[in-house]
């Protein structure tokens, strides 16, 4: 895709919305919201990288309560033509056909390579990539299995979706501020994947979400690899401009962003 005139293409992703209680969530969700409205004038196309939610399922009469503001957003920039991509992540993986009939969002369930004048782009949630986490690899395997879901589906959603709720909790406290600290060039899994990926195929920029952590890392002299952050503590994006990437934080911490 080329680019009109003085349009960008924007990178959001790790939004959490639900957590950690509602009075968080909405205020976070109503600073998301101001965003959207600020770069609607220029956004060509908004990549939401990965978990929007902390959690979602779709039930076939059942719409999860909350998030009205923001959902009713996405469908407002997507009727005056702009573009929006959503990739899920591992907390709102749980998706099926909400987005693309109610909100023209097509949703994608692994990477994929996108152009925009001329440079190339590998963009994905980013969580079961890499080297290591085996026991969510293997966990994301019986997540994704239909069977599984159609299971969780029966449940009554006052149950399952406490449930999940819960185990959403376990699993942020279980990473306490880990998610804060760059682990170092042989651990950050995300980085070693982008590697790997920019050995296989030319990619100017591996665009993840997932890891929460803002990255700005140069790979090689054409190559960046690139983590969007999140919206609960850095409330970082990155857009590219037509020529170049930039990572940046709406709320000003840009000192917080890793750049390598």
């Amino acid at each position: 895709m080329q680019l009109p005139p003085g349009k960008k293409v924007f990178f959001l992703s790790d939004f959490h919305l639900g957590a950690p209680n509602h009075a968080a969530s909405l205020e976070r969700e109503k600073l998301i919201i101001r965003f959207l409205e600020e770069i609607r004038h220029e956004a060509a196309v908004i990549f939401i990288v990965g978990d929007l939610f902390d959690f979602w399922y779709e039930y076939k009469k059942v719409v999860p309560r909350g998030h009205v503001r923001l959902l009713g957003k996405l469908a407002e920039l997507t009727d005056a033509g702009i573009a929006i991509h959503f990739f899920v992540g591992n907390h709102d993986m749980w998706m099926s056909d909400y987005f693309q009939k109610e909100l023209n969002i097509p949703v994608y369930f692994e990477p994929k390579d996108f152009e925009f004048n001329g440079k190339k782009f590998h963009i994905g949630h980013g969580d079961g990539l890499g080297p290591g986490d085996h026991g969510y690899k293997t966990l994301k395997k019986i997540f994704r299995n239909p069977v599984c879901q159609w299971l969780f589906g029966i449940l009554p959603p006052f149950f399952g979706i406490g449930l999940a709720d819960y185990f959403s909790r376990k699993s942020r406290q279980a990473t306490g501020t880990s998610e804060e600290k760059y682990l170092g060039d042989d651990k950050e899994w995300l980085l070693i994947y982008s590697r790997e990926v920019i050995k296989q195929k030319p990619v100017d920029y591996c665009v993840f979400g997932h890891r929460h952590l803002p990255i700005d890392y140069r790979l090689n002299e054409k190559s960046r690899y690139i983590n969007l952050g999140d919206w609960i503590t850095f409330y970082t994006y990155a857009v590219f401009d037509g020529h170049e990437m930039h990572l940046k934080a709406f709320t000003g911490n840009e000192d917080k962003i890793y750049r390598h």
